[in-house]
């Protein structure tokens, strides 16, 4: 005789599901958990006791009706405030970045930055992880994955950076076996994934940040250098037939521009990065500060006072809205988040950037894509914790078990 199925044996399949639910806030009650995975309240119940047991989360019996409310208060939801972590990685042009991350897109701890990067890639990325090491081994926490970003295009599925134009790599670095490798080195045994920047900050805003609730969130964004892109389409990120989709910094916004590395001319990448604003209002960079603090620092100090900083920014906004409205056109998001430089370009000039996408996008007119800033610091780093997360969340008895 078969025996009786439980509850759990019922809502297994739904722990996943579940876990991410909560993860990104959209279940902070058990009542919104049943509603969201369309299963019974008994079996939801047992879904989150067994993620508790798991240490993933937590359930408050004693929940606080709110003022007013009908029936029996729901058991609120959370994320256990001593659970596992992931370590994330992010590498960009001026350095490198290392955290220990928990559910929720939650910092537990982070180790100094450092200010360099190695020709080497296989250096940089050891010194990163030896670093993230130490973190766990004065944490005391488990982890359960990790997680790199780099400031290129990352080829899947063999992970090598194809164009890590904004450091001094050679094209092609390895750059997943190497995290890999330097892993099961440091100690740290646990399996390493890797993207590109903006394609983890676009998958980091949009579970925890300014992209929240989209279904298709378009993300551009400058780093300390260049321009780059992603989109996240039903809580996935699209990166193409072989990971290299968006790379929007290579739209051309002005065909007499600057030379680009792409051998063509006047790209987002150069026309609308930190660089390209100190250049256009006159502005020598110095060499040993980063371009996009000495490009802040110019928005925060001069503008909108001084004449040369406001006309480089509406230039530099003006190519930015032809650059955004064309993807507008061809990708049809219902949300637009900015990240880096753009974030402060928006800032300054809200208006006259969305009036530059709604003349030039085909619907602007009649019903224009919100605009929004990032809001999530570091969503590099918060990202390449989420690729790290992301076999948890698929199913989180087989990445606790391993």
């Amino acid at each position: 005789m078969t025996p009786t199925r439980t509850k759990l044996d019922r809502g297994r399949g739904a722990l996943g599901p579940a876990l991410e639910l909560v993860h990104t806030g959209r279940a902070p009650t058990r009542a919104v958990l049943t509603t969201e995975l369309g299963v019974t309240r008994a079996t939801a119940g047992a879904v989150a006791t067994e993620l508790q047991a798991l240490g993933l989360i937590t359930v408050d019996p004693r929940p606080l009706a709110a003022s007013g409310a009908q029936g029996r208060p729901s058991h609120r939801l959370g994320i256990a405030d001593d659970g596992p972590v992931v370590l994330a990685v992010q590498v960009h042009a001026d350095g490198f970045r290392v955290a220990l991350v928990g559910l929720g897109g939650r910092v537990v701890a982070t180790a100094p930055a450092c200010m360099t990067v190695d020709a080497d890639p296989a250096q940089v990325i050891g010194d990163a992880v030896e670093s993230g090491a130490r973190l766990l081994a004065d944490s005391g926490r488990r982890c359960l994955g990790a997680g790199l970003a780099v400031p290129s295009a990352v080829a899947e599925p063999d992970g090598t950076a194809l164009n890590p134009l904004h450091v001094a790599w050679p094209a092609g670095a390895p750059v997943h076996d190497i995290f890999r490798d330097r892993l099961a080195a440091a100690g740290v045994p646990v399996a390493g994934r890797c993207g590109n920047d903006v394609n983890l900050a676009a998958l980091a805003e949009h579970r925890h940040g300014a992209g929240k609730g989209a279904q298709h969130l378009l993300c551009v964004a400058t780093g300390h250098r260049g321009v780059g892109g992603a989109l996240v389409l039903d809580g996935r990120l699209h990166t193409g037939s072989s990971g290299l989709a968006l790379e929007v910094g290579h739209l051309t916004v002005d065909p007499q521009g600057r030379p680009c590395h792409c051998r063509g001319r006047g790209c987002l990448d150069v026309e609308t990065d930190p660089l390209a604003l100190l250049e256009t209002a006159g502005v020598t960079p110095d060499p040993a500060l980063s371009p996009l603090d000495q490009a802040r620092a110019l928005l925060a100090g001069s503008h909108p006072e001084d004449r040369a900083v406001r006309e480089a920014v509406r230039q530099l906004v003006d190519r930015l809205g032809q650059g955004l409205a064309a993807m507008v056109n061809v990708l049809n998001p219902d949300r637009v988040i900015l990240g880096g430089l753009h974030r402060a370009l928006l800032a300054a000039e809200p208006a006259r950037l969305r009036a530059v996408v709604a003349d030039r996008s085909l619907w602007g007119r009649s019903g224009s894509v919100p605009i929004l800033a990032c809001s999530l610091d570091h969503n590099s780093l918060v990202g390449a914790a989420e690729v790290a997360w992301q076999p948890v969340l698929d199913d989180p008895l087989a990445a606790l078990a391993g």
